[in-house]
This record gives C-alpha cells, sequence and structure tokens, in this order.
C-alpha cells in the first residue's frame, strides 16, 4: 500500500480525550492550589464535553456507523454547550453571581479553543468573492445559492450573518 503524503488528520474526539489525560495528569501531579483550580475547571469541562460526545457516539452506533459521530457532530455538541455558557455567565451575571459567571466563561474558553475560528474580515471576503465568481453570481436572487456554497466549501467556519452581509455587499 502507498502511504499517504500528508500526516494522519487528529479527529476532534482524539484531541479533546488528549487534553482532558493531559489536564488531569498534571492535575495529579502539581499541588498548587491557584493552578489546580483553573486545571480543575478545565478537567471538568473537558469531561462534560466527552460525556456529551459519547451520547452521540452511542446514538451514531445504533444508527450502524460504527465509528461513532464525526467530527461536524462534535463541533455541532461544541457550539452548543459554548451557546449555553455565554448565556448561563450572563444570566448569573445579571444576578449578582459573580463567581459562577467567572465560572462559566473560564469553561466557554475552554470550549472554544476546540471551535474553528470563524472566517472574517479579508479571508471572508476573499471566500464570498471566490464563491460569487465560481458560481457567476450577480444578483441578489443569488444568495441562497452563494450562502449553500460558503457553508459547504467552508464547513464549521463560516458565521451566517456576517457571510450573508458580505455575500449581498459583494452582489451589489
Amino acid at each position: 500500500m502507498a502511504e499517504h503524503d500528508s500526516a494522519r488528520v487528529v479527529r476532534l474526539k482524539d484531541r479533546l480525550v488528549a487534553e482532558l489525560a493531559k489536564a488531569e495528569a498534571l492535575l495529579a501531579k502539581d499541588p498548587d492550589e491557584t493552578v489546580n483550580a483553573q486545571l480543575e475547571v478545565r478537567a471538568a469541562t473537558l469531561r462534560l464535553v466527552r460525556c456529551a460526545v459519547r451520547d452521540r457516539d452511542v446514538s451514531a452506533r445504533t444508527r450502524g456507523d460504527c465509528d461513532g459521530c464525526q467530527d461536524a457532530v462534535v463541533r455541532d455538541v461544541l457550539k452548543t454547550m459554548a451557546e449555553q455558557r455565554r448565556v448561563s455567565s450572563q444570566e448569573f451575571e445579571d444576578a449578582g453571581r459573580i463567581e459562577d459567571a467567572e465560572r462559566e466563561r473560564a469553561e466557554l474558553a475552554v470550549i472554544e479553543e476546540f471551535l474553528p475560528k470563524p472566517l472574517a474580515d479579508e479571508a471572508l471576503e476573499t471566500a464570498v468573492r471566490t464563491v460569487v465568481d465560481d458560481l457567476e453570481a450577480s444578483t441578489l436572487k443569488d444568495l441562497g445559492k452563494c450562502m449553500s456554497a460558503l457553508k459547504a466549501r467552508y464547513p464549521g467556519v463560516i458565521d451566517s450573518k456576517a457571510a450573508g452581509k458580505a455575500v449581498r455587499r459583494a452582489l451589489q
């Protein structure tokens, strides 16, 4: 068999598990309480993510997908968990529960490490121009077609609101 030229892509699930193992190993070895508090939040958050992903894996396997859930599903889980943390941190903040709000924001920071950064600014404009040119789109009627192509070409990194605005500008 021929070897692949590119290195094996690490699945998001595997990366999450490796980071959890690293956090737990550091927790077990480092007696510093300040560091331990941060590591404990990290480890606890990664455990929650791992549990949510395992639930999706079980569902995927019952549908016959022996590899479990794919990275797109894991990203969706992470996005959902991140949004939950954003909402709850704001609710805690509004209720005057600052410590709880800070904990939620710390968990959010851990979750966001594993989410792809959305295309923004010039990278988004370049992607939009490429799609508009490739599809030979010229009117706002082509907006939906352009958005579908953007989401297909750049899965998980397109912010629909920002991309919609950029496509509208390109089509005017």
